[in-house]
């Protein structure tokens, strides 16, 4: 069983930026794969980053240059720095972990952290 617990989130102005942070529980944490997902209103839920246990990472187009994720297995914590904020980029950010980069579906997911960003 994996908790995650996002944190870091708020209201900053375009062009800011922020870090998300993705605490987990469990000592298998660092073999874990995680994901971030953001979600704004009436929207779908939409894939922002991922990385593997050995600190490989995917991100979309649309965030790509701008996100970066990164872990650090000592602290159980995934990161998501988030630079050139944009207001297209307000949505709750969701972390996830999956034990398999290679399968689809996110086993846990957090709780999600409220980020706005105003023009």
């Amino acid at each position: 069983q994996v908790q995650l617990v996002e944190s870091g989130g708020g209201l900053v102005q375009a062009g800011d930026s922020l870090r998300l942070s993705c605490a987990a529980s469990g000592r298998t944490f660092s073999s874990y794969a995680v994901g971030w997902f953001r979600q704004a209103p009436g929207k779908e839920r939409e894939f922002v980053a991922a990385i593997n246990r050995g600190g490989g990472s995917t991100y979309p187009d649309s965030v790509k240059g701008r996100f970066t994720v990164s872990r650090d297995n000592a602290k159980n914590t995934v990161y998501l720095q988030m630079n050139s904020l944009k207001p297209e980029d307000t949505a709750v950010y969701y972390c996830a972990a999956k034990p398999d980069w290679y399968v689809k579906k996110y086993d846990y997911w957090g709780q999600g952290t409220q980020v706005t960003v105003s023009s």
